[in-house]
């Protein structure tokens, strides 16, 4: 391609002629489909633009098809146990270090992915932060952009949408609306926030309007031109295009929209066959559009159970190996370990640079103080001078009888009077 291309992946319940379907933003065209199972709501990822993955509706498993194939499905590296109901959406940062999820018994717990992956027997997995300020089961979520120091938005059947902050773990917005909010979504600069509302109307929350509140109520008689209307039933999902003109929406109506954000109209509806359970933009990856196209490493062989082979599970070749924590072999480190190593040199590589070195730190605040020392003695210098030439013209300046600060009047101011008197 000689530019990227803007794409919308979709999917329904119904799969009848396809389980995925992509198509040209903007011009409509359906460029591929994938076959195979039903993908059940906020389930598809992409991963390492290689490989297209859907957990199926009503079933335990994850169907990952190459980009140009179909090929294995499930592998189960870690178990966590920490929701006490339904795990209703699952999302990534974008760089993977963490993952965000919510249930239906009103938490939004945010994971580090390095932690989760230790696999220690003797550590009792918790996440980073428990988000529990929501009252009723979490409908969506989305993650911003900044890795560790992203936003993550939440959205919930009790009527609101709220806003996190990963690094601090800090509520920064409460928006309150008049119906249940089931799809949330920000555009990539994070200027407006989106929201489906279960009446089927999408609304445009502007962040940057409302600094340092946390708390306000959404009305939109008062909010005019930030409601798109159309939709006939619940808005399930919701996507920004890259420039932040385009949004798409999906719904139970079994259409899926595309709308132009400044005149909030509709431009484009597509009407699939059963209620819409995914639908978001991406820029289209080089192996979607060429037949030619092989992952760089293949999908490794999924096991069913925990620990693989130990369990019964049998033992295949021509896949990736990962191997994390107990399973490491001989003396070789466990990722996790390569990361701590790695963190320590990051570290000191940063302190040398901001602080050159605790050594060559000393040598600079012993010079830096010969350098006071210094401008202290030619500071003494300059004082003693200037006082010695200003008493030395003062002595000067003074008639032998006469009081201190009498200046003598010069011999010609004499000679010039006494001849006056003569006369």
């Amino acid at each position: 391609m000689a530019a990227p291309m803007e794409v919308a992946v979709c999917t329904d319940t119904a799969a009848q002629l396809w389980s995925c379907v992509v198509w040209e933003l903007h011009s409509g065209a359906n460029l591929l489909t994938y076959r195979g199972g039903q993908a059940g709501p906020r389930g598809l990822a992409l991963l390492n633009d290689e490989y297209l993955l859907a957990a199926q509706l009503g079933k335990n498993y994850i169907s990952a098809w190459e980009l140009q194939r179909k090929v294995s499905t499930g592998n189960l590296l870690v178990i966590l146990s920490r929701h006490y109901q339904d795990v209703s959406c699952l999302k990534f940062t974008g760089d993977s270090s963490h993952f965000i999820s919510g249930g239906k018994d009103c938490l939004v717990l945010a994971w580090s992915l390095c932690s989760v992956l230790q696999m220690d027997p003797s550590r009792i997995l918790a996440p980073r932060h428990v988000w529990s300020r929501h009252t009723l089961p979490i409908t969506d979520l989305h993650c911003g952009f900044g890795g560790p120091l992203a936003r993550v938005a939440t959205a919930s059947l009790d009527q609101t949408v709220k806003l996190w902050e990963i690094s601090s773990g800090e509520l920064l917005l409460s928006v309150l609306f008049d119906v249940g909010i089931m799809a949330v979504t920000m555009d990539l600069a994070e200027h407006h926030m989106f929201c489906g509302g279960s009446d089927g109307s999408v609304f445009q929350v502007d962040l940057f309007s409302w600094p340092g509140q946390k708390e306000r109520n959404f009305q939109p008689d008062q909010d005019v031109g930030k409601v798109f209307r159309g939709h006939r039933n619940q808005v399930t999902c919701l996507s920004v295009s890259t420039d932040g003109s385009v949004l798409l929406s999906g719904s139970h109506d079994e259409t899926v929209r595309l709308w132009d954000v400044q005149s909030k109209q509709c431009i484009r509806t597509v009407t699939l066959k059963g209620p819409v359970t995914n639908a978001t933009i991406m820029l289209a990856p080089v192996s979607m559009l060429s037949s030619d196209f092989r992952p760089s490493l293949p999908l490794p062989h999924f096991n069913k159970h925990l620990l693989g082979a130990e369990h019964g599970d049998e033992s295949r070749h021509g896949g990736l190996t990962l191997r994390l924590g107990l399973h490491q072999q001989g003396s070789e480190p466990s990722y996790q370990e390569r990361l701590e190593q790695l963190q320590a040199v990051i570290c000191n590589t940063m302190e040398k640079n901001v602080l050159g070195g605790q050594d060559q730190l000393r040598v600079r605040v012993t010079e830096l103080e010969d350098e006071v020392c210094n401008l202290r003695k030619i500071n003494r210098d300059l004082f003693d001078f200037s006082t010695r030439i200003i008493t030395r013209r003062a002595k000067r300046g003074m008639s032998p009888g006469r009081p201190a600060g009498s200046l003598q009047e010069p011999s010609s101011v004499w000679r010039s009077r006494g001849m006056a008197g003569a006369r």
